[in-house]
């Protein structure tokens, strides 16, 4: 099997595909999305790639180089995501490919990457009951360790930050009653899931935002702009106003409109707003475009 893959890199000359044979440990494990290391380069240097495509025949079977180590894998659907956003914002696919990975996990040094959280967590070193007839016989005299006993008991697993906010003891205590075996320290790894503290029917149930309504003077400058567009005339319009006095909503409103007039469609973004540094004017230039938006 071939694998046609995007090395990681930001030269334009190396923003096209390149053929790599899948070798026989890993047949069944290499998917359109895969993170990979392939030998590129004279030096047969490792280098990062992703692989966009999957075919069984190249043009260059005797040049071919095999895929060194799997790495990570992206979903089908994040690769053709990164394709559309290289072919409509005219940039390289690995930079787009790289957005869809997970942060902190983008840099190619490995030790610079994002490393797993592993925290302490305070658990009852013996059982309770050998505790409590510790406690009977007075071997845990203070009250300060018995409450932090009790306390650990009816929540196992806490930090000792947390032991001393809500027991209001020092961490010596803490550390004397590890120290006797009365309580031992875990560590443990930290799961880290953005959505865990929110709710998941809350976020599906989220309220549709209304389309803005222009104020009088955006209404009268973006009429002034569509008789324009209506009349096949395509110039640049100055709009004029304040820091803060959203200029930009009138840009919006016209782009929604033309959107929906698929043929000649005419087209406003605001990577072609100039805004001057002193009386702060937005030139806001039209131009036609045939149909060719990708929905």
């Amino acid at each position: 099997m071939i694998a046609e893959v995007i090395i990681n890199r930001t030269a334009k000359k190396l923003n096209r595909t390149f053929d790599y044979h899948v070798p026989t440990e890993l047949e069944g494990l290499i998917f359109v999305g895969s993170k990979i290391l392939v030998p590129f380069g004279r030096g047969e240097k490792l280098e990062e790639a992703f692989v966009v495509g999957l075919k069984e025949r190249t043009d260059y079977p005797n040049k071919m180089k095999e895929i060194a180590k799997l790495e990570e894998q992206l979903k089908d659907e994040q690769i053709e995501l990164a394709k559309w956003m290289a072919k409509r914002y005219f940039c390289n696919l690995s930079d787009c490919i790289k957005l869809m990975l997970t942060p902190g996990t983008r840099t190619k040094n490995k030790e610079k990457r994002i490393q797993e959280k592993n925290i302490n967590c305070v658990y009852l070193g013996k059982e309770i009951e050998e505790i409590e007839f510790a406690i009977e016989m007075g071997e845990i005299k203070s009250d300060k360790q018995k409450k932090i006993i009790y306390f650990v008991k009816d929540n196992e697993g806490v930090t000792i930050p947390e032991i001393e906010m809500f027991t209001d003891c020092s961490r010596a205590i803490v550390n004397t009653l590890i120290k006797n075996g009365y309580l031992e320290i875990i560590e443990q790894k930290v799961d880290r899931n953005p959505l865990d503290l929110k709710d998941a029917e809350t976020i599906k149930k989220t309220e549709k935002t209304e389309k803005l309504e222009l104020t009088e003077e955006q209404e009268d400058a973006y009429q002034k702009i569509k008789e324009k567009i209506e009349q096949n005339k395509y110039q640049s319009f100055l709009l004029y106003g304040v820091t803060g006095s959203r200029k930009d909503r009138n840009l919006f409103t016209i782009d929604t409109t033309s959107d929906r007039t698929r043929e000649n469609s005419h087209f406003i973004s605001t990577r072609n707003i100039f805004n001057t540094a002193n009386v702060r004017p937005i030139y806001c230039p039209i131009w036609k475009r045939r149909a060719c938006r990708i929905t």
